[in-house]
């Protein structure tokens, strides 16, 4: 299931639309930033029914 979600960059602050696929299940990945091209860390939570529940983005350093 993709799901498309606005975040902000931890780094530059800017506002990033991108799709998230919650059909793996709770994952952990990272991104770069399409501004700044730092590494943005993304946590996936996924229930049982392949929803996704919640999405927290962080640096990369933290």
């Amino acid at each position: 299931m993709l799901h498309e979600v606005t975040i902000h960059c931890p780094y530059c602050g800017e506002a990033l639309d991108t799709l998230v696929d919650a059909s793996g299940g709770s994952q952990q990945y990272i991104e770069d930033c399409q501004v700044c091209c730092s590494p943005i860390e993304f946590l996936l939570e996924v229930d049982a029914d392949g929803d996704l529940t919640s999405l927290h983005v962080r640096r990369d350093d933290e």
